[in-house]
């Protein structure tokens, strides 16, 4: 049977993803395994069941009390939540948005990123899931024990003065970014080192490729529970926004709890495994953390990147008509043009994250 072959260009770090695949796989050859995937491209991505959302509701009676407070509009409290504890954000009246983030109180430069927590949890954030840590740490901080109300937002940015200045002409207008900077100042924090917020209580969507802020339903005892895995420095504040959706027009306190987590929180926890990659200030080249504001070029740089460079290895596959309809058919053209071996890559690489990421 005749048959074309289709050329991929792998750099080394791709060709050595596909070697591995076809070891796990235990396919003849890369040209197998290339074969493989695109037989199989049309297979749907496994679904992960949603984890089930406990219910935590009994549960202060076998947890030790700490400390309450309650943030009122306008504010934000900065709170030592250390690992091993729980602090609850509760509605009082319902229907507010409250920004959150976390620092490892031992090294501020390790922060909660929404950026990274969106990556592996997507959007909305909910029970089950890890608040992630930027990298290069990359480390889970914080775990959601418990959500009463699962929508939750890491897609918007926190709101800012100039926000409220450009878009509505306020000179002075409370707003996230400020309320927090406020708030951590009590731990010596500038305004420079706030971070964008995980978005409790915000319901969003995506429609016509924007992000939308919907009103919001929560009520009065709906709770998000968050078990720190590390010493942290949370910092929750009270969203600004009464005059958009994201807390349905108006502003209202919020109660914080802290608790001494109780043996059942800590076994809703699911293992985490340890990775090298996940670096502390040890392993930089340059371990001193820069506290001038100026910039300028240390003459003995010497550049050292990873893996570069990056060098292409010509991969050839052979495609009977079949297989080459079949690629042909998948649309991809509108990315690739005429590019079959950069429409086959796709096929690849897409078919591997499918099969090993879920």
């Amino acid at each position: 049977m005749a048959t074309t072959d289709i050329t991929l260009h792998l750099n080394q770090q791709q060709l050595a993803l596909l070697d591995r695949a076809v070891a796990q796989e235990q396919a003849q050859s890369r040209a197998a395994l290339v074969l493989k995937a695109l037989a199989e491209q049309h297979l749907p991505a496994p679904q992960r069941p949603a984890p089930p959302a406990p219910d935590l509701s009994d549960l202060s009676d076998e947890r030790t009390l700490v400390l309450e407070h309650v943030m009122q509009p306008g504010t934000g409290k900065a709170l030592e939540v250390p690992a091993g504890h729980v602090l609850r954000i509760e509605q009082v009246e319902g229907g507010q948005c409250v920004d959150f983030n976390c620092f490892n109180l031992h090294d501020y430069k390790e922060f909660m990123h929404t950026g990274r927590t969106r990556t592996v949890h997507g959007l909305l954030p909910t029970t089950g899931h890890f608040l992630w840590s930027a990298p290069p740490r990359e480390r889970a901080m914080m775990y959601l024990l418990a959500d009463t109300v699962r929508c939750n937002d890491v897609m918007f940015p926190r709101c800012s003065a100039n926000l409220y200045e450009s878009a509505y002409g306020f000179d002075a207008h409370t707003n996230c970014h400020d309320i927090q900077a406020e708030a951590q100042r009590e731990y010596g924090l500038t305004p420079d080192d706030v971070h964008d917020s995980f978005n409790l209580f915000m319901c969003t969507e995506v429609h016509g490729g924007r992000g939308h802020i919907k009103r919001q339903h929560s009520r009065a005892g709906d709770y998000v529970d968050l078990l720190a895995l590390m010493d942290v420095l949370t910092v929750p504040n009270v969203c600004g926004a009464d005059i958009m959706r994201t807390s349905n027009f108006s502003l209202k306190p919020v109660k914080l709890t802290v608790w001494r987590a109780s043996e059942v929180d800590m076994a809703l926890v699911p293992p985490l495994r340890s990775y090298a990659t996940q670096r502390t200030p040890a392993d930089f080249k340059l371990k001193d953390i820069k506290a001038d504001r100026a910039l300028a070029r240390d003459t003995a740089y010497v550049p050292s990147f990873t893996n570069v460079p990056l060098v292409d290895t010509a991969v050839p596959v052979p495609l009977d008509a079949q297989a080459l309809g079949t690629l042909k058919g998948l649309g991809l053209d509108s990315y690739y043009g005429d590019d079959l071996g950069a429409a086959l890559r796709d096929v690849l690489f897409n078919w591997w994250e499918k099969k090993h990421l879920g």
